[in-house]
């Protein structure tokens, strides 16, 4: 058992099961939340005592009208950041108040990046990257969205600082789990990334995975159609 997982199990009396955000939370246990994105937001860092994170850590969330066609200004102002976290305790405190992604409902995103990293195609960090994606039936969204988050904060992927971040996305007639890194060129780190999430998903080896880099992402307008799949 890792220390993200010996730590849960400290922390799991206190899952509410409630969206963090609340105007009544203005933050957890050391971590902080933002209820507004022009907030002033204060340094992040571990308390004494605690188990610190090789990185710094964002939430956001994001919610569109699937009927609304999208574009970068309006998916800018639908993201809103909802929190920081330093360190393993801190992690487990602000995860325990969030809802699960499978009991979201319409086109939601729940996103978790490298602090500093917004989740935008064309952000910096971004830009010359990309994504694998994987598609799930129902009911599987929450199982491995904690499962491919507890690897990429357990820094199980070893590409150094290759990963920005991970997305679940809730649609209607499936869900998408995405993972994002930076250099989509590097076909030696992508590789050491798919197969990585193989075995901490547990996937059967027939698992169609997909990849797309947000190059073509900004050219389509897309981030899941016109994917080149690899078994």
């Amino acid at each position: 058992m890792n220390q993200f997982e010996h730590l849960k199990e400290e922390d799991a009396e206190e899952r509410d099961d409630v969206v963090s955000t609340r105007d009544d939370r203005s933050d957890v246990d050391g971590g902080t939340v933002n209820n507004n994105n022009n907030n002033r937001r204060k340094a992040v860092s571990p308390a004494a005592g605690e188990h610190p994170l090789q990185y710094n850590y964002t939430f956001w969330y994001s919610r569109r009208t699937p009927s609304r066609p999208a574009n970068t200004q309006s998916y800018e102002q639908n993201i809103r950041q909802i929190g920081t976290v330093a360190s393993v305790e801190q992690f487990w405190k602000f995860y325990s108040h969030l809802v699960r992604p499978g009991d979201l409902t319409g086109h939601s995103d729940f996103h978790l990046f490298k602090e500093g990293i917004k989740p935008m195609w064309e952000d910096e960090a971004n830009k010359n990257g990309g994504k694998w994606i994987i598609r799930l039936r129902k009911g599987l969204a929450s199982r491995f969205w904690e499962n491919i988050i507890l690897a990429m904060l357990g820094e199980q992927f070893m590409v150094g600082e290759e990963i920005c971040g991970v997305v679940v996305s809730i649609r209607f007639q499936e869900d998408i789990l995405s993972i994002w890194n930076k250099t989509a060129s590097d076909q030696v780190t992508t590789s050491r990334i798919r197969d990585t999430l193989r075995r901490v998903l547990n996937l059967p080896p027939n698992t169609i995975m997909e990849y797309k880099t947000h190059n073509d992402s900004l050219k389509d307008n897309s981030s899941f159609r016109n994917t080149k799949m690899t078994l």
